[in-house]
């Protein structure tokens, strides 16, 4: 995995790598940001599984669990339940 790539990964918006995922994605129009402007709410399934995601370009935060990350890779191993071998492997053979 070469760096450049690495990069490009984390600076990826999150919603753009849930569309890629073929996830669910329903945003909250009723949310309202109390500290970090331009933070969304949205409803998300991934597989058959529900989340709640606060997304804001790359991050990402999930309020049921209480756990955040940055980049198309720690969305990828959060949503997907896989390591990092899997997904960037995963990105790649989306083409992300």
């Amino acid at each position: 995995m070469d760096n450049l790539t690495l990069e490009r990964w984390r600076a990826l918006d999150a919603l753009l790598v849930l569309e890629k995922l073929g996830s669910y994605v329903k945003a909250d129009d009723t949310f309202e940001p109390l500290s970090a402007h331009g933070t969304q709410r949205y409803h998300i399934n991934v597989e058959g599984q529900d989340f709640e995601l606060l997304l804001r370009g790359p991050k990402f935060f999930d309020t049921r669990l209480q756990l955040g990350g940055g980049g198309a890779v720690d969305l990828v191993m959060h949503v997907r339940h896989v390591d990092f071998k899997g997904a960037t492997d995963l990105l790649r053979t989306l083409a992300v």
